[in-house]
C-alpha cells in the first residue's frame, strides 16, 4: 500500500470527496468539496472516479512525500506547484517518485486547490463519505504535518492524456453568480431585492465552509418577526434582522431561522468556492 507523509500545512487542509447526501433529516449536512468540479477534474487526471478522496487546501502551503511512485493532480486554485524541487503544471498529471517531496505554494488565483492522488486518500469512511464536515466534526481529522495517509488501490482506468488546454485559472476581479428567488423573497423589501441583483458584494473575511457572509449595502426587513426554522440548502442566502446577507454553504446547520431571501445557482457554487475574501461578486438572474 502506498502512503504519503505530510511534510507542512500553513491554511486549512481537509480530505473531502463529494460529501454525504441523504442524511438531512439526521441533521448531518451534505459536506463535500466545495469546489465540487475542481475535485471531480482533478480525479478524472489521476484516472479515479470522480467522487475519489482527495485534499482541498485553502490558499496552498501543502507538501508530502510518497513512499512510492505515485500519480497527482492539482486543480482549482492556481499557483506554483513543485515535484522533487521541479516546477510542474497545474491541472494536469504528474508523477512524483518515490521519496520526492510535492509541495503547493501560495496561491495566485482562487482561493481552494483541490489535490487528487491516484487511488484517492484512503481514509475511513464515516456515513459513506470520506468528507470533512467542519461543523458537526465528522469525517477525517484535519489534515497536519507529521500525519501518514494511506493511498487506495489503484483504480482500473489509466491515466488519461490530455493536454494544458485542461487549465482554467479562477478569475482574479469580479466574480458573476446566477442567483435564483427564495422561498422568503417576501420577507425583504422590494427595494432590497433589487439592492442584491444590483449591488457589488465582497466575501467578508469571516467566510468558511460553513458560509459566506457578504459586505456590502444592508437588505431592508419588511418582515422582523422571527422565522420558525426551516431546512436550508447549500447556497441558500439568508438575511439576518441587521439586513446582512449570508450565502450557506456545504457544511451549513440543515435548518436555519433566518428567512432565505434568494439561492445562489447551483452552477454558481464552485465559483463562489474560489472567491477570496475581499473580492468582488456580482449577482444576475440565473
Amino acid at each position: 500500500m502506498t502512503r504519503l507523509r505530510v511534510d507542512a500545512t500553513a491554511g486549512a487542509v481537509l480530505v473531502q470527496d463529494l460529501g454525504r447526501p441523504g442524511f438531512a433529516h439526521l441533521g448531518v449536512a451534505t459536506s463535500g468539496a466545495l469546489d465540487r468540479g475542481a475535485l471531480a477534474l482533478a480525479n478524472r487526471l489521476v484516472g479515479n472516479p470522480d467522487g475519489a478522496a482527495g485534499f482541498e487546501v485553502v490558499l496552498g502551503g501543502l507538501a508530502f512525500t510518497p513512499d512510492a511512485d505515485l500519480w497527482f493532480a492539482v486543480t482549482g486554485a492556481f499557483g506554483p506547484v513543485l515535484a522533487g524541487g521541479r516546477r510542474v503544471g497545474a491541472y494536469r498529471a504528474v508523477r512524483a517518485r518515490a521519496g520526492e517531496p510535492v509541495e503547493i505554494g501560495t496561491a495566485e488565483r482562487g482561493l481552494r486547490y483541490l489535490v487528487a492522488v491516484r487511488g484517492g486518500v484512503d481514509e475511513p469512511a464515516v456515513l459513506g463519505s470520506r468528507s470533512r464536515d467542519t461543523l458537526s466534526g465528522l469525517g477525517p481529522e484535519p489534515v497536519v504535518a507529521g500525519r501518514v495517509l494511506a493511498v487506495g488501490a489503484e483504480p482500473a482506468a489509466s491515466v488519461p492524456l490530455l493536454d494544458d488546454d485542461a487549465a482554467y485559472p479562477p478569475p482574479a476581479g469580479p466574480v458573476a453568480l446566477g442567483l435564483l428567488p427564495g422561498p422568503r423573497a417576501d420577507w425583504v423589501t422590494d427595494a432590497a431585492l433589487a439592492s442584491l441583483h444590483e449591488s457589488r458584494w465582497r466575501v467578508s473575511a469571516s467566510a468558511d465552509r460553513v458560509g459566506a457572509r457578504l459586505e456590502g449595502p444592508s437588505l431592508e426587513r419588511r418582515i422582523t418577526r422571527e422565522l420558525v426554522s426551516e431546512p436550508t440548502v447549500a447556497g441558500a442566502i439568508q438575511v439576518t434582522g441587521a439586513g446582512v446577507p449570508t450565502v450557506l454553504l456545504a457544511d451549513r446547520p440543515v435548518t436555519g431561522g433566518y428567512p432565505v431571501v434568494a439561492i445562489v445557482d447551483p452552477a454558481s457554487l464552485d465559483r463562489l468556492a474560489q472567491v477570496r475574501p475581499g473580492q468582488e461578486v456580482r449577482f444576475r438572474h440565473a
